[in-house]
Protein backbone atom coordinates (compact mmCIF):
# COMPACT_ATOMS: atom_id res chain seq x y z
CA UNK A 1 0.00 0.00 0.00
CA UNK A 2 2.72 2.40 0.70
CA UNK A 3 4.92 1.57 -2.26
CA UNK A 4 1.69 2.29 -4.28
CA UNK A 5 1.01 5.12 -2.79
CA UNK A 6 4.48 6.56 -3.20
CA UNK A 7 4.40 5.26 -7.06
CA UNK A 8 1.17 7.50 -7.55
CA UNK A 9 3.03 10.69 -5.77
CA UNK A 10 6.09 10.32 -8.25
CA UNK A 11 3.51 9.94 -10.98
CA UNK A 12 1.80 13.22 -10.21
CA UNK A 13 4.88 15.03 -9.75
CA UNK A 14 6.42 13.95 -12.72
CA UNK A 15 3.03 15.19 -14.78
CA UNK A 16 2.58 18.24 -13.16
CA UNK A 17 6.38 19.12 -14.15
CA UNK A 18 6.02 17.52 -17.67
CA UNK A 19 2.74 20.48 -17.72
CA UNK A 20 4.57 23.29 -16.26
CA UNK A 21 7.81 22.62 -18.38
CA UNK A 22 4.98 22.33 -21.50
CA UNK A 23 3.31 25.62 -20.59
CA UNK A 24 6.94 27.27 -20.51
CA UNK A 25 7.78 26.21 -23.66
CA UNK A 26 4.41 27.60 -24.85
CA UNK A 27 5.22 30.74 -23.81
CA UNK A 28 8.99 31.31 -24.76
CA UNK A 29 7.80 29.81 -28.29
CA UNK A 30 5.14 32.43 -28.44
CA UNK A 31 8.11 35.25 -26.92
CA UNK A 32 10.19 34.06 -29.30
CA UNK A 33 7.65 34.74 -32.46
CA UNK A 34 6.89 37.75 -31.23
CA UNK A 35 10.24 38.96 -31.53
CA UNK A 36 11.24 37.40 -34.76
CA UNK A 37 7.97 38.67 -36.28
CA UNK A 38 8.12 41.89 -35.43
CA UNK A 39 11.64 42.61 -34.39
CA UNK A 40 13.83 40.34 -36.40
CA UNK A 41 12.29 40.30 -39.69
CA UNK A 42 9.89 43.67 -39.02
CA UNK A 43 12.28 46.06 -38.17
CA UNK A 44 15.84 44.69 -39.79
CA UNK A 45 15.09 41.72 -42.36
CA UNK A 46 12.10 42.80 -44.24
CA UNK A 47 11.93 46.04 -42.64
CA UNK A 48 7.73 45.66 -42.38
CA UNK A 49 6.63 48.63 -40.24
CA UNK A 50 2.90 47.17 -39.79
CA UNK A 51 4.58 44.23 -38.34
CA UNK A 52 6.32 46.00 -35.94
CA UNK A 53 3.38 48.17 -35.44
CA UNK A 54 1.78 45.21 -34.21
CA UNK A 55 4.72 43.85 -32.00
CA UNK A 56 5.72 46.87 -30.02
CA UNK A 57 3.97 48.56 -27.82
CA UNK A 58 2.75 52.14 -28.51
CA UNK A 59 4.92 53.33 -26.04
CA UNK A 60 8.14 51.34 -26.60
CA UNK A 61 11.34 52.75 -27.25
CA UNK A 62 14.76 52.19 -27.35
CA UNK A 63 17.20 53.86 -24.47
CA UNK A 64 20.67 54.70 -24.78
CA UNK A 65 23.10 56.72 -23.32
CA UNK A 66 25.69 59.95 -24.61
CA UNK A 67 27.74 60.36 -21.47
CA UNK A 68 25.28 60.79 -18.22
CA UNK A 69 22.97 61.88 -20.69
CA UNK A 70 19.47 58.89 -21.30
CA UNK A 71 18.38 58.94 -24.92
CA UNK A 72 14.87 57.96 -25.30
CA UNK A 73 13.79 56.68 -29.51
CA UNK A 74 10.09 56.32 -29.98
CA UNK A 75 8.77 53.51 -31.78
CA UNK A 76 6.55 56.04 -33.98
CA UNK A 77 9.77 57.25 -35.39
CA UNK A 78 11.56 54.25 -35.77
CA UNK A 79 9.01 53.11 -37.86
CA UNK A 80 8.73 56.26 -39.72
CA UNK A 81 12.53 55.53 -40.15
CA UNK A 82 11.99 51.56 -41.08
CA UNK A 83 9.40 52.74 -44.12
CA UNK A 84 11.93 55.64 -45.69
CA UNK A 85 14.44 52.78 -45.53
CA UNK A 86 12.66 50.50 -47.16
CA UNK A 87 11.12 52.72 -49.89
CA UNK A 88 14.49 54.17 -51.11
CA UNK A 89 15.33 53.91 -54.36
CA UNK A 90 18.78 52.59 -53.70
CA UNK A 91 17.37 50.15 -51.17
CA UNK A 92 18.15 46.38 -52.01
CA UNK A 93 16.51 43.75 -49.77
CA UNK A 94 19.52 41.35 -50.58
CA UNK A 95 22.11 43.36 -48.89
CA UNK A 96 19.81 43.78 -45.66
CA UNK A 97 19.88 39.80 -44.53
CA UNK A 98 20.41 39.88 -40.29
CA UNK A 99 21.24 36.75 -38.63
CA UNK A 100 19.94 36.76 -35.28
CA UNK A 101 20.84 34.26 -31.91
CA UNK A 102 18.67 34.01 -28.35
CA UNK A 103 21.04 33.99 -25.79
CA UNK A 104 18.12 33.97 -23.53
CA UNK A 105 14.73 34.18 -23.23
CA UNK A 106 13.29 34.96 -19.32
CA UNK A 107 10.08 34.68 -18.25
CA UNK A 108 8.47 35.45 -14.73
CA UNK A 109 4.57 35.61 -15.08
CA UNK A 110 3.42 38.57 -17.52
CA UNK A 111 6.92 39.74 -17.85
CA UNK A 112 10.00 38.72 -20.31
CA UNK A 113 13.71 39.95 -20.67
CA UNK A 114 15.03 38.56 -24.12
CA UNK A 115 18.82 38.83 -25.18
CA UNK A 116 19.43 38.58 -28.56
CA UNK A 117 22.36 39.04 -30.88
CA UNK A 118 22.10 40.51 -34.12
CA UNK A 119 24.81 39.51 -37.40
CA UNK A 120 24.90 41.41 -40.47
CA UNK A 121 27.50 40.24 -43.37
CA UNK A 122 29.00 37.83 -40.58
CA UNK A 123 29.70 40.83 -37.91
CA UNK A 124 28.11 40.98 -34.60
CA UNK A 125 26.57 43.79 -34.67
CA UNK A 126 24.30 44.15 -31.50
CA UNK A 127 23.84 42.67 -28.73
CA UNK A 128 19.68 43.60 -27.74
CA UNK A 129 17.82 43.48 -24.30
CA UNK A 130 14.25 43.61 -25.20
CA UNK A 131 11.38 43.77 -22.27
CA UNK A 132 8.89 42.74 -23.11
CA UNK A 133 4.88 42.21 -21.28
CA UNK A 134 1.67 40.14 -21.70
CA UNK A 135 -1.06 42.42 -22.99
CA UNK A 136 -5.02 40.61 -23.47
CA UNK A 137 -3.94 40.54 -27.13
CA UNK A 138 -0.78 39.00 -26.53
CA UNK A 139 3.07 39.97 -26.16
CA UNK A 140 4.44 42.90 -26.84
CA UNK A 141 7.84 44.48 -26.38
CA UNK A 142 8.05 47.82 -24.56
CA UNK A 143 11.60 48.80 -24.02
CA UNK A 144 15.08 47.94 -25.50
CA UNK A 145 18.52 48.61 -24.59
CA UNK A 146 21.32 47.57 -26.52
CA UNK A 147 25.17 47.36 -27.45
CA UNK A 148 26.60 48.10 -30.49
CA UNK A 149 29.77 45.63 -31.19
CA UNK A 150 32.47 47.54 -32.61
CA UNK A 151 33.29 45.85 -36.24
CA UNK A 152 35.94 43.40 -35.86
Amino acid sequence: MKTRLINTLIVFIIAFLATSVQAQSQVEYEIRETVLNGYVNGAFNALNPEAMGETFHEEFAIFSTDGENLNRYPIANWIQNTAAQKNHPNFDPADNVWDHSFSSVDVTGNSAMVKLELFHEGNHVFTDYLSLLKFNEGWKIVAKVFTQHEPG
